[in-house]
């Protein structure tokens, strides 16, 4: 029941099930990172970026969505994002029966992008209609809404799980099922007013409120991304002119909004733009490379690495849906403190935690990062009304950004360092590739730049073989078997 009681549950309903397609899309890219690797000889940061060009793009088509939404309507927004899931099903299902590699990977590339937009299309249009739905108890039924996100993955996870050694062309597929079933549930619907149109606040005003501090934190990224996009993922060294160009791309942005709304913006909303920051990597970013991370384990123990994301997630499922009696006795702010604190000990837990102790770990980190996203979104509905679509919507589009452009490469360049950290401890390495380490660092590195931030050494896989190739065959078969450099080569480090 609405707070009025004239709320059409199924338009709610319709909303969650668009939510739980973007949950198809995410998890079955991030169980297939490691096979597509493989496939196509990618590092972890590299594999990263792969990651991120399925995430950053939806904050652009939320953000540009949330501008012009009020005027083409939430139902066209609807359509386009439901466009954009069949489409990225048929290129990805297209890239496997490719059979030049670079096509493959074009097409999974590209098609991860517009999945990108798609997913954030449909968090333009399900926040503001909701958050009008129920504007009386936001944080509770933004919580409901975004179990839709953990159920997708629970739902998504098991099928793929289930499904083993299936060709990856049907597990990408998979996502034009729920695609179908939204459009259908909700291409009959009414869908409400802005809440902001209704009371009257006029465009510039819904502007002032994300004002020049939140407008400078999308530019920074905008311009990091823009950098990384044209150096084709820092593979291509970008000159001073290209690299000031982008810079003032994101500069004219700044000035130009600042120049009409004539307004810094709410100190409330800088502030948690900046906590989203974090917040969306500990989440997203966790949630994405976590597959991967736990993956040399889960062999040791033959379990599949995703039984700890969907684990995580059906205990965001449960706890989102009994949100309310938990944000009434917490309050929003006082349970985004604990959250944190509940997900920092999960996290680090989790790194060191074997056996039984894994599962346990996993536990007190979907415990904590549960509130994360829908209670953030829950403060910003309540305490910046005027802002509309935009500031509701705005900040998750930086949290994804944030995740994309530099959550996800970081993360991967940490695992690179962990990599190469396992390999020269490595006794049998050492021992059994001569020069590969010497005085306690690796040789065969090569220096690498991610989103021109991220600077790292990688494993130059040319120079590994050539030294590999040299080795006697039945060093080359202990090495496979017991050393790091399996698991290295297994995950294209």
């Amino acid at each position: 029941m609405s707070n009025d009681g004239k709320v059409s549950m199924s338009l709610f309903w319709g909303c969650f099930m668009a939510l739980i397609t973007t949950a198809f899309g995410f998890i079955s890219r991030m169980f297939l990172i490691g096979e597509w690797s493989t496939q196509f000889g990618l590092d972890p940061a590299q594999a990263g970026r792969l990651a991120g060009i399925g995430i950053w793009p939806f904050a652009l088509s939320i953000i540009l969505f949330s501008l012009i939404i009020d005027r083409i309507g939430y139902k066209r927004a609807m359509l386009i994002a439901a466009f954009g899931h069949i489409t990225w099903a048929i290129m990805g299902v297209s890239a496997y029966f490719v059979a030049d590699k670079a096509t493959g990977f074009a097409l999974l590339y590209w098609g991860s992008l517009i999945l990108g937009l798609a997913n954030g299309t449909v968090e333009a249009f399900i926040n503001p209609v909701v958050a009008t739905m129920f504007n009386k108890d936001k944080t509770k039924w933004l919580n409901i809404l975004h179990a839709g996100w953990p159920g997708g993955l629970v739902l998504a996870g098991m099928i793929t799980i289930g499904m083993g050694d299936a060709k990856w062309w049907i597990k990408v597929g998979l996502i034009a099922i729920p695609a179908v079933i939204y459009v259908l549930m909700l291409i009959g619907k009414k869908f409400p007013e802005n809440e902001r149109v209704a009371a009257g606040v006029s465009y510039r005003d819904m502007l002032k409120e994300f004002g020049i501090l939140g407008m400078a934190v999308v530019s920074i990224l905008v311009t990091l991304q823009l950098m990384d996009f044209f150096s084709n993922g820092g593979t291509t060294e970008l000159g001073a002119t290209q690299k000031g160009i982008f810079i003032g791309i994101g500069a004219l942005m700044l000035i130009a909004f600042g120049a009409y709304t004539k307004s810094l913006g709410r100190g409330l909303l800088f502030f948690l733009i900046l906590v989203m920051v974090p917040l969306a990597t500990t989440e997203i970013g966790t949630d994405g490379w976590i597959t991967s991370i736990m993956e040399g384990f889960a062999k040791e123990q033959n379990f599949h690495p995703g039984w700890v994301l969907v684990y995580t997630s059906a205990i965001m499922v449960v706890l989102r849906f009994f949100a309310g009696p938990i944000v009434h006795a917490l309050s929003p702010l006082g349970l985004l403190c604990l959250s944190t604190i509940l997900a920092v000990g999960g996290l680090y837990f989790l790194s060191s935690a074997t056996g039984s102790m894994l599962f346990v770990a996993a536990t007190l980190y979907g415990f904590g990062k549960t509130f994360f996203w829908p209670t953030t979104l829950g403060v910003v509905a309540e305490q910046t009304p005027k802002g509309g679509a935009l500031t509701l919507n705005a900040i998750s589009g930086i949290g994804m950004l944030a995740v994309g452009v530099l959550g996800f490469p970081y993360l991967g360049v940490l695992q690179t360092k962990a990599t190469k950290t396992a390999l020269v401890a490595s006794a049998e390495v050492s021992a059994a590739v001569p020069g590969l380490v010497k005085d306690g660092k690796l040789e065969a590195l090569t220096k690498k730049k991610i989103y021109e931030v991220l600077s790292y050494d990688a494993l130059d896989d040319k120079k590994i073989d050539e030294l590999v190739a040299k080795v006697a065959e039945p060093q080359k078969t202990q090495i496979s078997k017991t050393s790091p450099m399996s698991r290295c080569s297994q995950r294209s480090c």
